[in-house]
């Protein structure tokens, strides 16, 4: 058996990451969760570039990606992956506070798989994490590596 892919988890709010990661714990996934804070760092960890250089192959399972960030906005990364012929087939989920209509249909056109306005309420925003972790941590079969 394979090891199981990671779940690449990009936010830079303190808060948010706190609930996400304790949301998937929660789900009790075997995964592991790696988690950038921004942009550029999530791009340097999917490409093994920097620091991550040295890091194991293993193309993530998904990626839980914020859309405002610092350095790089999730909009440029998703753009970026979708553009890489080794990333376009991993699934990235936008995981925002922002309910704008602008950012959904663009995070649409560059090929988003699924767009999650976080909930305001610490336990709905809760339910919501273990729900997409479950879905795209086990039942979603993923593109082979």
């Amino acid at each position: 058996m394979s090891a199981l892919r990671p779940i690449l988890l990009v936010e830079d709010n303190q808060n948010d990451l706190v609930l996400t990661l304790t949301a998937l714990k929660r789900s009790k996934l075997a995964n592991d969760i790696i988690v950038t804070r921004d942009g550029s760092e999530a791009l340097d960890f999917l490409l093994r570039r920097g620091e991550y250089a040295n890091r194991e192959s293993s193309v993530p399972i998904v990626v839980f990606l914020d859309l405002k960030m610092p350095k790089m906005d999730g909009l440029d990364v998703l753009q970026r992956m979708k553009a890489d012929p080794s990333l376009q087939t991993i699934p990235v989920v936008m995981l925002t506070s922002s309910n704008q209509e602008v950012d959904l249909v663009k995070s649409y056109r560059l090929g988003v798989n699924a767009y999650v306005v976080k909930p305001v309420d610490a336990k709905q925003f809760m339910d919501s994490v273990q729900e997409l972790g479950l879905f795209w941590g086990i039942v979603n079969e993923p593109p082979p590596q």
